[in-house]
Order: C-alpha cells, then structure tokens, then sequence
C-alpha cells in the first residue's frame, strides 16, 4: 500500500516549512467545522468500542467548542457492533452489516452521550443516506435539522444510515459523507481523522518517502500512488477516499486537513500537522454537489446533440424532443445520467418520469403530448434545477 497507511514518525517532511501560521489561516479563522473519525481510531481490533480513544477524541473536541461549531462525523457503528455479535471481522454481506450497525449504532451514539456530557454538552443523531440529500425536499429537512441543533446547542453526530442503506442509496464510506456534510451546513473547515497521519509521496515504511505537507490543486498530486483500504480492517475508508473527499470539499470552497486522530488538537488550532488542502473552487449553496457526488444512476437517457448542447451549453432543461433512448429500470425522481450521442456521461438529473413512461415520448414536443395525453405530460424530462453537468 502507497501514500499513507500508518504514522510514520522519523520519516522527512516535504512542504511542512512552508506551510507556515498564515498558510492555515483559514483553519484558525473556521467558525463551523465539521470533523470526520474513522472506525479504526475508535474501535479495538477485535471489534467495540475503545472508550478511552472516544474520550481522548471527546476531550478535544468539547474545547474546540468553545468557540466554535463543531458537527461530527462519525464512522464505527458496524465496528462496534462486530463483537457484540460474535463477528470476528466485519462481514461482506450487507444484510450482516446492516444487522451489525443495528447493535453497534446505538452503542456508539451511547458512548459519545456519555462522554460529552462531561462537558455538560449535548448530542443529537443525524442518521442519513445519498436518497436524503439528493432530492430537493429531503435535502432542506436535512439542512434544517443540522442548522437547529447547532442554534440550540447541541453537536451533531452524523452517520450513514448503514442499517437500511442499500447498495443503491449508500454513500461508500464516511470520508465522502463528511466533505457532502461540509458543503450540506456550510462549513468553513473539514478535518478528516484516521490512522494516518496525512498524505505521502509513497510507502511511508520506504526509505526517503516523504509527508506532502500542503495541496494547493490537482497538480500537486501528480506522481503520488494512493493506497488503498487501512490495516484494522473494520473501516471502507482508505487513502483514496480520504483524497477524494478532499477534493470534493476543497472543489465547494471548504479547506481540509487530513492528520492522524492523536493529531486533532493541532489540526484544529491550525499547527502544522497532516497535509493542509487548499479550497480549489468557490462555496455554492445548492445541493447539486449531492447529485453530481453522491447518487447512484438508476439507468440512463440519451441524448440527440441538440439536446446535449442545450443542457451543457445553454443550461437548459432536458426535454422529451431531445431523447433518443432510455435504458434501465427507475421511477420519478431517480437519479439517471444523460448520456450523448457516444454513450459519455454529460449530466447526472432527476427525472420527472417513470422508465416504462418515456419511450413513447422520445423525440415528441411537449405541446403535442399535452394535447395528445394530457397537461401532465407538458413538463420537462428533468428540470434544470435538477440537474448538474458531469466533469469530463
């Protein structure tokens, strides 16, 4: 495994002398934070919950509230509740899993309740899938909850929502989930927490192998090899997805930094630890980043490329006269993606039609369905406010 997979202390540090007090201004200045933990730094290796590693991680936290908003997200609901089961490793199946996550979400939500309130702090549960923040409604019911439980003090914990997530709906791992969340509430810091203590140029077991201290853009990733999943086998997450969600949240306008749990306090306080990922792009307060991130395509339309230039090009809504074909089985209100005229995906959109509605009005004018099936049928395929162009 390359580019990061445990703490490698001793090893040389390449870019931690420029990254000085002001390079991470933004961290010290982040008023709302959102910090994601994985399973392995809260969990034993036989599987439950460690609670002095849940305290130490509480103990920092709670002082970072002082005077900030912090929402957490957590991952180790499967991990804690391997044990518990008598599982020895967590289960490939994802019935197992949801059965596990069932036990072990309640003993980890148990555990943070116990251990802030400590501090006299409350917690409240935010359980979530991809469904739940991709679609209009679902989105806002989400944002309001999380917005209310900080105005009234008390610290999200958020979690997927593993016990009935199915493969269709999940968002893959917690890493992905905490930089959507960032975007969701509107964060001015995402801190990911796991085993490892940033990214590396390569192996950091190798000799000569360094710490990239800071990312100010894609470039800087060229010729790193990313590892995969992490040693403790309890968690999804590995280094790549760690570098995915940071560029995801980096790409919304909300700076990272990635650092080992034992590492938290400095991160936060914005010392030099970790590897610092500079905002790439600029804050939006749509949910599109949701769509385009965390949905799952049930099937998909083609397009003619008149059809693919005005949704690409003009941003227009995609309507019945410019489809050519319809592949896969969803209902209303499915993610699908809109594909030209070489089968590439341009766009991911919800759709305003059943499958088995849209072959009979492919290439037709809304106003000919209308008079022809009725004033239903005068809409848009998907709208353009539910809709978001894919990167090529």
């Amino acid at each position: 495994m390359t580019g990061g997979g445990r703490a490698a202390g001793g090893t040389a540090d390449r870019g931690t002398a420029q990254v000085a007090a002001a390079a991470r201004q933004d961290v010290v200045e982040a008023r709302r934070v959102v910090v994601k933990v994985g399973s392995s730094s809260l969990t034993t290796a036989a599987g439950g919950l460690d609670a002095d590693r849940v305290d130490a991680l509480v103990d920092v936290l709670a002082k970072t509230r002082e005077d900030r908003e912090v929402v957490l997200v957590s991952s180790g609901a499967i991990a804690a509740g391997l044990a518990p089961l008598g599982l020895a490793r967590r289960p490939r199946d994802l019935a197992r899993q949801q059965a596990a996550a069932s036990v072990g979400q309640g003993l980890l939500v148990a555990r943070y309740t116990a251990s802030f309130a400590r501090y006299g702090i409350r917690v409240g549960q935010v359980l979530l899938t991809s469904d739940d923040v991709s679609r209009r409604t679902h989105y806002r019911n989400a944002y309001r909850t999380l917005d209310q439980l900080l105005a009234m003090g008390a610290l999200p914990v958020v979690n997927e929502n593993d016990t009935v997530a199915t493969d269709e709906i999940r968002f893959g791992d917690n890493d992905r989930l905490a930089a959507l969340v960032a975007h969701l509430v509107r964060a001015d810091l995402l801190v990911l927490l796991s085993d490892v203590d940033g990214l590396y140029d390569g192996d950091p077991r190798t000799p000569g192998t360094s710490l990239v201290g800071e990312v100010t853009g894609p470039g800087d990733l060229a010729g790193i090899s990313i590892g995969s999943a992490g040693r403790a086998g309890v968690g999804t997450g590995g280094m790549a997805t760690k570098v995915e969600a940071a560029g995801i949240a980096t790409g919304a306008g909300v700076p990272v930094v990635l650092t080992s749990t034992v590492h938290a306090a400095d991160a936060l306080a914005g010392r030099p630890t970790g590897t610092y990922f500079h905002r790439t792009g600029k804050r939006s307060a749509d949910r599109l980043l949701w769509l385009a991130h965390a949905s799952t395509p049930r099937g998909s339309l083609r397009l003619d490329a008149g059809a693919v230039r005005a949704v690409t090009e003009r941003h227009s809504s995609l309507l019945p006269a410019g489809l050519t074909g319809v592949e896969g089985d969803f209902t209303a209100g499915d993610p699908v993606d809109l594909l030209d005229e070489a089968g590439h995906a341009v766009a991911r959109g919800l759709v305003n039609f059943d499958a088995r509605e849209l072959p009979r009005l492919l290439g037709r004018s809304t106003r000919d369905l209308a008079r022809e099936l009725g004033p239903a049928y005068e809409r848009e395929v998907v709208h353009r406010d539910d809709l978001v162009l894919l990167r090529p």
